[in-house]
């Protein structure tokens, strides 16, 4: 694509990044205490936390990757999202007055209340490597997008969107970037309803002639629908949903922090719900942008693409060529917008985690100064680490160099779900049980990631598998890898913890000590 963005798109785009940094300076001045910086002093209302969840859970990699899976495919993706909103009709009752009676901060404290120090060393280690590899991974691929549209290197992309959400987590703390999210939501929204609306208006006959042909030849549809958990089928992607669900919900610092930021049970079990029935509308407004996209150039006559075009780059090629003066830069600031709602609330949430899971502990005399101090350090080094994480993969692309840090985080991180739910679930549970379970599904991460990934060694042999045992090779959809291992940490940990005789689980951690409480309340009246 050669670079076209008007003056006036160009100015759409630098006055949205100039925004995040102007939103960090006005609340700069409230963030006086950790309380404020990592909660929002715990004032912020239901409905802005809720849009920030939402914006949150919407990334820059939605906003690409949703249109280039349903234009080269079907909405199957979208099973996953679906699964969310049942699972949290089921759960967030219980798990928001949990965790904001349980914990002061770090979701991953309640870890280490139930089942010990290690506990929450693991779980919180998972966090940080997750979201460290995911933030240099959309600070690149948002900048590989945005940059052939401004005519600027990929390398400077990512240099100037860096500083300006560094700024923005710095200056303004959590309550900043709440509200910045707000902001963000609805651009997000914005970008995607006018993409929707050109892709099912534009072609002669209208909407019909893009639905009823896509409805026809599968394109709007979950399936295969087979029970196959060899290949991605709807019910792999149920089960992954489900577990996906949980994780995010029950174990994610970027949403549990948002609990706490709530002024009482009620408002951040409000913003919880309407975090996510924001979230799957727009999940699949992207998915109709993609099936629109396959519409428009494939079925309804619309010009041709480029030979050779990948199903990724079919959507920031319409937008280059089909989208007028302004709507692209709208459109191009809802992209960007979707990286910095996803970005600022990891910087926060890292520097919460340094702060609370491991300073703390070393400095328990510390005073809130001087907590804050570290956070704000720890907000500057995450995001220079994840500019850096994303330069080495504008200069060497694809995963390369960082696909060993992902399959070492797939081995080590195994199974937080299966910790969540037998902590919950479980008054027998105890922590040797645990560590059981915990080595259990390390074991069989390793062994499937080792018996299931193809590397090229460079002795021109071609790509094989790491470790090849023949029959028994790993051969189940690799998303069903991280269910499998939640599975087995927890029957595994739950089996082993009656080989070890300790007291029962305090019942304020479980789910029994929360119905005991229902049922004393209810007594009562």
């Amino acid at each position: 694509m050669e670079q076209t963005l008007h003056q006036i798109d160009f100015a759409i785009v630098i006055l949205s990044v100039a925004l995040a940094v102007a939103v960090g300076i006005y609340f700069s001045r409230r963030q006086k205490s950790t309380e404020n910086y990592f909660a929002g002093g715990g004032k912020i209302p239901a409905w802005a936390i809720g849009m920030s969840i939402f914006a949150t859970l919407i990334s820059s990699v939605t906003f690409l990757a949703y249109p280039g899976a349903a234009y080269a495919g079907n909405w199957i993706l979208l099973v996953q999202g679906l699964m969310v909103p049942i699972v949290l009709v089921g759960m967030i009752w219980i798990i928001v007055p949990l965790f904001r009676r349980v914990i002061r901060l770090s979701t991953y404290e309640y870890f280490e209340r139930r089942f010990g120090l290690f506990a929450r060393i693991y779980s919180s280690a998972a966090f940080v490597l997750t979201h460290f590899s995911k933030m240099g991974t959309v600070f690149y691929l948002v900048a590989l997008a945005v940059s052939p549209f401004l005519g600027v290197d990929i390398q400077m992309v990512i240099v100037v969107l860096g500083v300006a959400i560094i700024l923005l987590t710095l200056l303004g703390g959590m309550e900043g970037v709440i509200w910045m999210d707000v902001i963000q939501g609805f651009l997000l929204i914005g970008g995607g309803v006018v993409c929707a609306l050109i892709l099912l208006f534009r072609p002669e006959g209208g909407p019909m002639s893009v639905i009823g042909p896509a409805i026809a030849s599968g394109k709007i549809g979950f399936g295969p629908y087979d029970w196959s958990l060899t290949q991605l089928t709807f019910i792999v992607m149920v089960f992954n949903g489900i577990f996906y669900a949980i994780q995010k919900y029950g174990t994610d610092q970027t949403i549990v922090q948002r609990y706490l930021a709530a002024k009482n049970d009620k408002a951040a079990k409000r913003a919880a719900y309407i975090g996510v029935f924001m979230s799957v509308p727009v999940w699949m407004l992207f998915m109709l942008v993609g099936t629109g996209l396959f519409a428009y150039y494939q079925t309804t006559g619309g010009p041709a693409l480029p030979e050779g075009i990948k199903a990724d780059a079919v959507f920031p090629y319409f937008m280059m060529t089909e989208l007028p003066v302004g709507i692209l830069g709208l459109v191009l600031a809802a992209l960007i917008a979707a990286a910095i709602s996803s970005l600022d609330s990891d910087m926060n949430c890292l520097a919460a985690i340094g702060v609370e899971d491991y300073y703390v502990r070393f400095k328990p005399k510390s005073t809130d100064r001087q907590r804050l101090r570290l956070a704000r350090i720890l907000v500057v080094l995450s995001g220079a680490a994840a500019i850096g994480v994303a330069l080495i993969y504008a200069r060497w692309g694809g995963e390369g160099v960082l696909g060993v840090v992902f399959e070492l985080y797939a081995i080590f991180s195994a199974g937080i779900v299966g910790l969540f739910l037998l902590g919950l679930l479980s008054r027998r549970a105890n922590k040797q049980g645990l560590y059981v379970g915990i080595a259990a599904a390390v074991l069989f991460t390793a062994y499937a990631m080792l018996t299931s990934t193809q590397f090229d060694f460079g002795d021109g042999q071609g790509s094989r598998r790491l470790l090849d045992l023949g029959s028994w090779n790993y051969k189940h959809n690799k998303y069903l890898l991280g269910v499998y291992s939640h599975i087995i940490l927890f029957g595994v940990g739950y089996a082993a913890s009656f080989l070890f005789k300790t007291p029962p689980a305090d019942e304020g951690l479980t789910i029994y000590g929360f119905f005991n409480k229902q049922k004393q309340e209810t007594n009562q009246q």
